[in-house]
């Protein structure tokens, strides 16, 4: 299932998704299975958060906006081929949803997978991976410049929160580092 999801994001996600592309889906990945060992979870959510970290983007193959609702549709026709029942999609599914922005994460696996996705805010790489962010949103909107892209990065920072006590404690406060340089550069414009 892997070798076939990360082909397909390799083939169909545009090449202008800089950001949105098997490179981030395997950094979700890694960051769930390390986030989710630290929080505890047993070996059945780890499979079903691995899962959801796997499929939680492939919507994009089909649309940008509303791509985590796509995703669950992919899920929900693929996944019971691998030997996934009902419950486990569905489980795997709300961990999909828990991705969207806002999050609104119910649960602990879908806590660990709203934290994974977002993980790199609170990195010391987290110019860099905002600003393939950028060219990739420039790529369906052309209009969108430097100053207002910083803008809209200070107001989704001041409002973001990680759900998970490790990420709350370790990459919380790099987040906050990193908040105060955008703002920076939004005042010095």
């Amino acid at each position: 299932m892997q070798d076939f999801v990360i082909n397909m994001l390799k083939e169909k996600i545009p090449s202008a998704y800089t950001y949105h592309n098997y490179q981030h889906t395997l950094y979700v990945q890694n960051m769930a299975r390390e986030l989710g060992l630290q929080e505890g979870l047993n070996k059945h959510e780890m499979e079903l958060l691995h899962t959801a970290a796997l499929w939680h983007d492939t919507g994009y193959i089909h649309t940008y906006k509303g791509h985590e609702e796509e995703s669950c549709v992919m899920a929900r026709e693929y996944l019971p081929g691998y030997g996934y029942d009902q419950a486990a999609v569905k489980q795997v599914c709300g961990m999909i949803m828990a991705t969207k922005i806002p999050q609104a994460p119910v649960n602990l696996p879908e806590k660990i997978i709203a934290d994974a996705d977002l993980a790199y805010l609170g990195t010391t790489g987290a110019f860099e991976k905002a600003a393939a962010l950028f060219q990739e949103l420039q790529s369906i909107n052309k209009d969108l410049s430097k100053e207002e892209w910083n803008r809209q990065q200070v107001s989704f920072l001041a409002s973001h929160r990680y759900f998970t006590h490790q990420y709350q404690l370790k990459k919380e406060p790099i987040k906050q580092a990193y908040l105060a340089q955008v703002r920076k550069l939004v005042q010095d414009k």
